[in-house]
């Protein structure tokens, strides 16, 4: 495939998406800004790009995606800690690297964003597993079609793909939009003011 073609998948991509996806990610907003609202937070995680991610969402939501603003908006990346990562490989399993973080770091009420392009990484899973014994809500970030993130998630962000690169680019995609929606409606909340 050459390069122009790549594009050309790629804006064919973001169009089927585009069709498909505002009303879920309408849905995460809501979600998600209910719980940051109730003094929740989000967490996030994914393998490979997917980490890569999961840390780009965080830092926008902790520090700013467009807007200077006060730090009101609490996401952890459960990629970013070596020590616990290794760790938990090391003495539990890789399967569990974010099951553990979610088991310490999460309360009910609390939101997962679950990234995993095929729907069926073990340790994602695992890490969904355990936010629904934690009382958190779980969004799954995915490519198309059944999978087992895409049945035991709340809410299902379904890039209509099946190529790895163009599910990501279009998760970084919708990380952005919910990002931007978060920061606005916050921002505009008596609870981001402190008031």
């Amino acid at each position: 495939m050459d390069i122009r073609n790549l594009f050309d998948e790629h804006l064919q991509v973001c169009s089927d998406a585009r069709d498909s996806q505002p009303s879920v990610l309408d849905e995460v907003v809501r979600l998600a800004h209910r719980s940051i609202a109730e003094g929740g937070k989000i967490l996030v995680c994914g393998n490979g790009g997917s980490a890569a991610d999961a840390q780009h969402f965080a830092a926008e939501c902790v520090v700013r995606y467009e807007q200077a603003r006060e730090a009101t908006l609490a996401a952890i990346a459960l990629t970013t800690d070596t020590s616990a990562l290794t760790a938990t490989a090391n003495d539990v399993g890789f399967e569990h690297v974010f099951a553990r973080q979610v088991r310490a770091l999460s309360k009910p009420g609390d939101v997962l964003f679950a990234l995993s392009t095929s729907g069926r990484s073990p340790n994602v899973l695992r890490a969904v597993e355990e936010a629904r014994r934690a009382g958190c809500h779980v969004v799954g970030f995915t490519g198309f079609g059944k999978s087992a993130l895409a049945s035991m998630a709340d809410l299902v962000v379904a890039v209509p793909s099946s190529r790895v690169a163009r599910i990501q680019e279009v998760h970084i995609l919708c990380l952005h939009a919910i990002a931007s929606e978060l920061e606005s409606t916050l921002t505009e909340s008596p609870h981001a003011r402190g008031d």
